[in-house]
């Protein structure tokens, strides 16, 4: 079985030719809290050796509102946004220029993405996000992509790296997803415990039946925990992309194809981007109810959700947001980007777009959600 694992492994590894590596603020930092340099010279070292190795390699790093702290006197990670987003924004600069020294060591150019959820939700945002990383990638760049903090709220936050890193994962192709923490993979208890074993492979949701793992939010500098990584790589190997879960002091042995920390095997297949970012990077900024005719229609048959099959509308929201659909009995069923504001809906209700268009004129003659924007949770 070891030996089965070992060739399992050394495959994925060979095979991938994009590669996304997530590496968390704790496994960047020292204990009082900044970026240690000689962690990030070698998270650069392994990656380099990668690209070396003929791999394209994006990174999704935290780690912009740790390297804050030191230069604004603060000596723990803030609790308001505001203190946030000030540290963030000294903070990615130092950053970005370690990494851009570290990388220029091995003759690579980085390149800095920094996304919110409205980068890769909205149409015209996402189509220039893609571009972008296509083109970096091209000209052989190594992306280095963080949520863009200095400017995020707390409606348009993707909550973690290791969900953003997912989803880049996806938007940009790749063919392996490894995701460095403090931890060398997913256990099935606390590590600390006795008697508390690794789980090596994850193939089905089978697997994690038996794991009992802890509330996100680990202390420190850090923001994720092994509940937001199993998230992550649920959403990943959900699109079809494998998942190395381990620690960043066996970064080496992960791209080199060794057995080390957690396999989480592809189960689903690739689908359209921005549905995938729809469903997981976003929340709903209001509800629409929907009767049981508008419920099977974008459920059942996937079609877009017209002014007639709503009954109620909840919430404060304009035209582009995100907005959950709910069923008769208030379960969510779907979430898309709606085409009115909030204000505008009412007046709509149970309507036929016909009708609509005779007594308000032709721009109301249009869906409340196209189908193109919407996806079924």
């Amino acid at each position: 079985m070891t030996t089965d694992r070992s060739a399992t492994r050394l495959s994925l590894v060979d095979g991938a030719r994009r590669i996304v590596v997530k590496v968390g603020s704790s496994s960047l930092t020292t204990a009082a809290g900044g970026i240690d340099p000689a962690r990030v010279r070698q998270l650069v070292e392994v990656l380099a050796a990668a690209r070396g190795s003929g791999a394209e390699v994006v990174l999704v790093s935290s780690g912009a509102i740790a390297a804050g702290l030191a230069p604004l006197g603060l000596t723990r990670r803030p609790r308001s946004l505001a203190a946030q987003q000030a540290a963030a924004s000294v903070g990615q600069g130092l950053l970005a220029h370690r990494y851009q020294e570290e990388f220029a060591r091995h003759g690579i150019v980085t390149g800095q993405v920094l996304l919110t959820v409205d980068d890769v939700t909205r149409r015209a945002h996402y189509r220039n996000a893609h571009q972008t990383f296509a083109k970096l990638l091209e000209l052989g760049v190594v992306p280095i992509v963080n949520e863009n903090d200095t400017v995020a709220t707390s409606e348009i936050r993707f909550g973690d790296n290791d969900r953003l890193a997912a989803l880049v994962a996806h938007l940009v192709h790749a063919d392996l997803l490894v995701l460095l923490s403090d931890v060398d993979g997913l256990y099935d208890g606390p590590p600390s415990r006795q008697g508390t074993q690794l789980v090596p492979v994850v193939r089905s949701e089978d697997d994690l039946a038996a794991v009992t793992i802890g509330s996100a939010g680990a202390a420190g500098v850090g923001t994720g925990g092994m509940t937001t990584k199993v998230d992550a790589a649920r959403i990943a190997t959900g699109a079809g992309i494998d998942v190395v879960l381990t620690s960043a002091d066996q970064a080496a042995a992960a791209l080199s194809g060794a057995v080390v920390g957690t396999h989480f095997e592809a189960t689903g297949k690739r689908r359209p981007t921005r549905l995938l970012w729809l469903a997981h990077a976003t929340s709903g900024q209001g509800t629409l109810s929907l009767d049981e005719g508008a419920v099977r229609a974008v459920v059942e048959r996937r079609a877009s959700l017209l002014p007639a099959g709503i009954t109620a509308v909840d919430g404060t929201f304009v035209a582009g947001d995100a907005v959950d659909l709910l069923d008769p009995d208030g379960t969510v069923v779907g979430r898309g980007l709606v085409n009115f504001d909030a204000d505008e809906l009412p007046a709509l209700l149970g309507r036929s777009t016909r009708e609509l268009k005779h007594a308000l004129g032709t721009a109301y003659e249009r869906e409340v959600i196209h189908r193109d924007d919407l996806v079924v949770l």
